[in-house]
């Protein structure tokens, strides 16, 4: 049982692993109220080529694709912001193009292929001391915003107008939480991959929707799903061979399911009961 806990990389790993999955939890709870999982899926791409790029130039894989993803998340909320366009539409022009960057970097490269491999699928030899350092700063700096300008988020997320008319600059907001989402996508992949980590931003915080209507309780139940389904999925991932980010993909959803049935469930049988008390009266 405790047998992959011998290896130091597996340590970093799992550590990785387990406060990724916070962390997409409760960057989660906004993009799952937003409707914004499109957004998390598209900066995942540009973080790709951003590495990509990173590469090829010998530069930090944080600093390259670091900087690469969080411009290509201000390009997209500025274009979006326009409405000229939709922010799917920004989001299909700006990624796409990242990620076909990336893609032709990976195919001229074989050198450069094996480490974007890691980047895309999550693979737990990727992790690094500087993973580990990396996500609790990021970690940290995004609790401290989210508890620092949680009013302001929550009045922007329901209702932007009347949040703009009563005094909230919901275009920094808007522009904040977008720069937090690129820098959890870009701490996170490494371990859960570029092709998964929306599920990872999602899964979470629709299961602890499905269990509560409280947005404060979603703050905390959203990153303590995200980072069991972290733990166990990097765990699991060791015994069954597989990335790990496939892994973990599998027990949020599996976790979903389960609790979306449950809940299917109860209420099915609150409507049952109530059912039965209309007819007895």
């Amino acid at each position: 049982m405790l047998e992959p806990f011998q290896f130091g990389f597996f340590q970093r790993g799992i550590i990785v692993a387990t406060l990724a999955g916070a962390l997409c939890g409760l960057v989660g709870v906004y993009v799952v109220l937003r409707s914004m999982s499109y957004i998390g899926h598209g900066l995942s791409h540009a973080v790709f080529g951003g590495a990509a790029v990173s590469s090829v130039l010998g530069v930090s894989y944080f600093l390259g694709a670091g900087l690469w993803g969080v411009l290509a998340a201000l390009m997209i909320g500025r274009v979006s912001a326009r409405r000229v366009i939709g922010a799917d539409a920004a989001i299909g022009v700006v990624t796409t193009a990242s990620f076909a960057i990336g893609l032709a970097i990976q195919s001229r490269s074989g050198s450069v292929s094996r480490t974007l491999d890691t980047v895309l699928f999550g693979n737990v030899l990727g992790v690094f001391r500087g993973d580990v350092a990396a996500i609790v700063i990021v970690g940290l700096v995004v609790v401290a915003l989210v508890v620092a300008f949680q009013r302001e988020l929550t009045f922007a997320t329901f209702d932007p107008e009347v949040a703009e008319v009563s005094g909230v600059r919901v275009a920094m907001i808007d522009a904040m939480l977008m720069v937090v989402l690129s820098a959890t996508v870009l701490v996170s992949v490494r371990v859960i991959g570029a092709l998964l980590i929306s599920a990872m931003l999602v899964l979470p915080a629709a299961t602890s929707r499905l269990m509560t209507n409280s947005i404060g309780r979603m703050l905390w139940l959203s990153p303590l799903l995200g980072a069991s389904f972290g733990f166990v999925g990097m765990y699991a991932s060791w015994y069954a061979d597989v990335p790990s980010g496939a892994v973990i993909t599998i027990v949020g959803s599996t976790m979903f399911a389960i609790v979306y049935l449950a809940t299917d469930v109860a209420k099915r049988h609150a409507i049952g009961k109530l059912d039965e008390h209309t007819a007895l009266a």
